[in-house]
């Protein structure tokens, strides 16, 4: 019952435009002057100068690339930020127009403003004037991920796609999606077409105002994005049921991302039209609605929590690990927060186990030795005789504050729910073997020795980190538990078991839940604010601040049993 094409309704069939046929015609139909085709990085450049560029013969076509910089002086004057490290730089401050030759751009802007021109590419924008017309070629991060891993485009002004895609990921994350959402940030008012080009050859076209529109109804009522699933070197196999995966010639399925916003799409309704943007521009557009005041203020326009799914079933363990404290993650990598987390087990077979923290009594110095010797490929590390392993059954919650090693063993299915800073993952040791693409994963042995807490061990974590349940409230076929986070972590967990309605509130900040227990629920509204929202087991959804009071009972199969969400919100 899992759906993998959750969508938000917004208008009919009409209002979306299929095919370049179509949205020819309709853009042919308008008597222009200079023309803004403003494309996210990854968008196909040469798809769309072929059907687009070509509507109007008598204008001049202007790429943007042609005005960009040099690649070997954009590698030069970014590399403090994109770093010689195989997986982290720093959160880059950057602007789209630093990409560019200032001479060039000027020269662009005069050409563009003295004749009829149809402007193409990233910062297209920044050529044109406000008065031109703007069409934002947008597409989804994972389908950039896909074309990136398919040598299909290269990072923003470079020349690189024989590069490894975790490379072409990283500088993309660090820096170009970074410019091309402040610059997108700053357009959403004024586009007049959004052009969804996540199918090539295949576009979709609504008109901005229809647009604005889809991204408001999304703040008004629950909803969910659109899961992606990928393979890993540990994946297993309980996804493949439960959600109804497709054959797609994956060897195992080990993440499910569930509810990441900043990576997610959004699918918009329209009749039996599906028009797919990035869930991070209702984050941007609408800030303060999804996420509320108090969270922007201390945030920004930043989704802070993260539910995916962890599925070792059948597989085998996550690498070992540990995430940075929060004031090395500021100092060397120009994050705010860091990544807090826990393991929230959906299922887990007889003898699942997690590791989490240290044992007693363990030596530092050699522990580390242990873990280079292994990194060397001398030895294995020998995990058991310095983490603590514990048994792991379905429901249990086990809390992963920084600074504590951890990874969940293999044969178990976690939810796991924690802050967004997305990447940084500090891996001591991988078992041994390689990644997808044949190769050894990183290692970030030196990181991580810095932020591991050698004095969380096995009493403290037992006492602060495994199943810290704590009873809240009750009433007519419900109660509320307090599952943690730990008291070092900013987001709350609580978990309702219940046979029948519970109230809740968002009380001015965004909710995420998961239906842990029980085949289906539906979400209400008490004055009727929105329509009614089913939800099946494992789905995770978002309530947005604005929406205030709402109401979650067992619906359809569940009527009458025991159904539990877990709710994860700021505190």
């Amino acid at each position: 019952m899992y759906d993998k094409q959750p969508f938000v309704p917004v208008g009919e069939a009409s209002e979306c435009c299929v095919g370049w046929e179509s949205i020819r015609k309709i853009l042919s139909d308008m008597n222009l002057g200079t023309v803004c085709v403003e494309c996210y990085p990854g968008a196909f450049q040469d798809e769309l100068e072929a059907e687009l560029g070509s509507l109007w013969p008598a204008a001049k076509l202007i790429r943007t690339l042609d005005a960009f910089l040099p690649e070997e002086t954009i590698v030069d004057k970014f590399a403090h930020l994109i770093t010689g490290d195989p997986v982290f730089g720093l959160m880059s401050a950057t602007d789209l127009s630093e990409f560019f030759d200032q001479e060039k751009l000027q020269s662009a802007r005069e050409q563009a403003q003295s004749q009829s021109a149809v402007v193409i590419g990233p910062g297209a924008s920044l050529i044109t004037s406000e008065s031109a017309l703007l069409i934002y070629a947008d597409l989804a991060r994972w389908e950039i991920q896909q074309r990136q891993r398919k040598s299909l485009i290269p990072n923003l002004g470079m020349n690189n796609l024989e590069e490894t895609a975790l490379l072409k990921y990283k500088r993309a994350f660090f820096l170009d999606w970074r410019a091309a959402d402040r610059l997108k940030s700053s357009l959403f008012a004024r586009i007049d077409f959004l052009l969804d080009t996540n199918i090539p050859s295949e576009p979709k076209m609504i008109s901005g105002a229809t647009f604005r529109r889809g991204l408001h109804k999304a703040t008004l009522r629950p909803f969910r994005v659109v899961p992606f699933f990928d393979p890993g070197p540990w994946g297993g196999h309980w996804m493949e049921k439960v959600c109804d995966l497709p054959d797609d010639g994956a060897s195992n399925h080990a993440w499910c991302f569930d509810c990441v916003p900043e990576e997610n799409s959004l699918l918009l309704g329209f009749g039996d039209q599906r028009v797919e943007v990035p869930a991070l521009d209702v984050v941007l557009y609408h800030p303060h609605e999804l996420l509320g005041d108090k969270i922007v203020a201390e945030f920004g326009a930043e989704f802070p929590i993260r539910f995916d799914l962890l599925d070792t079933m059948g597989g085998g363990n996550l690498s070992l690990q540990v995430h940075p404290l929060t004031a090395y993650i500021r100092s060397e990598f120009g994050m705010a927060y860091t990544q807090d987390e826990s393991y929230y087990m959906l299922d887990a077979s007889a003898g699942a186990t997690v590791y989490l923290g240290l044992k007693e009594g363990i030596d530092p110095a050699k522990m580390a030795a242990d873990l280079a010797r292994a990194q060397e490929g001398i030895e294995d590390f020998p995990a058991e005789e310095y983490v603590n392993q514990f048994p792991a059954h379905k429901h249990d919650h086990f809390l992963i504050p920084a600074g504590t090693i951890h990874c969940s063993g293999k044969d178990s299915m976690v939810l796991e729910i924690s802050a967004t800073p997305y990447i940084f993952t500090f891996k001591l040791w991988d078992w041994g073997r390689l990644g997808m693409d044949g190769r050894p994963r990183p290692i970030h042995l030196e990181h991580g020795l810095k932020n591991i807490q050698w004095d969380r061990t096995t009493r403290w974590v037992e006492s602060n980190l495994v199943n810290q349940i704590e009873a809240i409230d009750s009433g007519d076929g419900w109660r509320e538990e307090r599952t943690g986070l730990h008291s070092l972590q900013f987001i709350e967990t609580r978990r309702h078991w219940f046979t029948k309605t519970v109230t809740h509130d968002t009380r001015g900040t965004v909710h995420v839940l998961n239906l842990v227990e029980g085949l289906e629920a539906v979400v209400e509204s008490p004055v009727g604010a929105f329509e009614p929202f089913v939800v099946h087991y494992a789905e995770s959804f978002i309530v947005p601040a604005a929406i205030g009071q709402y109401t979650i009972r067992p619906h359809g199969p569940s009527i009458g049993k025991l159904c539990a969400t877990m709710l994860a919100y700021v505190r």
